[in-house]
């Protein structure tokens, strides 16, 4: 995984980010969408590896147009865990920056969505996010099996 640090120390270039995909999308997408930060680099308190996540939300009906639309511009990553309602996309930024979409109200927005609320709101859950990142940090399969079983408790 690399290095942790704060994720303070990434949100000024994560919120310019934030902002240039947001132009970007403005162009490229002829829908009513959201673009919102989300991730470790979204929280001062988290810990980061420094990358970038960003969720892009766009209604049921406009879903496979904005796909579409994207995997013309943004690089398609991880084609394996897409599913009826996520799509993942990388873009050319000045941190590794990585985008989800999906419908609104669907279980992967939800998912998104009501997880860095949760973070945001209780300082307990983000000591307990870093300390899943701590942990496992050596071994990526672990980690990325830890930290979704951390994401699936949150949505209880």
């Amino acid at each position: 995984m690399g290095e942790l640090r704060a994720g303070a120390d990434f949100l000024d270039a994560a919120k310019a980010i934030l902002r240039q995909e947001r132009q970007r999308l403005a162009v490229l997408l002829q829908c009513p969408h959201e673009l919102v930060l989300v991730g470790g680099s979204s929280l001062p308190g988290t810990l980061t590896k420094g990358d970038v996540d960003l969720h892009l939300r766009v209604s049921v009906d406009a879903f496979t147009q904005a796909v579409a639309a994207m995997s013309d511009v943004y690089e398609v990553v991880l084609p394996e865990i897409w599913a009826p309602t996520l799509a993942t996309f990388a873009a050319k930024a000045a941190l590794p920056t990585g985008i989800a979409a999906t419908p609104a109200g669907s279980e992967h927005d939800l998912r998104f969505t009501r997880a860095w609320q949760r973070l945001a709101a209780d300082p307990a859950l983000v000591d307990a996010y870093n300390d899943v990142k701590l942990r496992h940090r050596d071994d990526p399969r672990e980690y990325e099996r830890m930290k979704s079983a951390f994401f699936d408790s949150l949505q209880a």
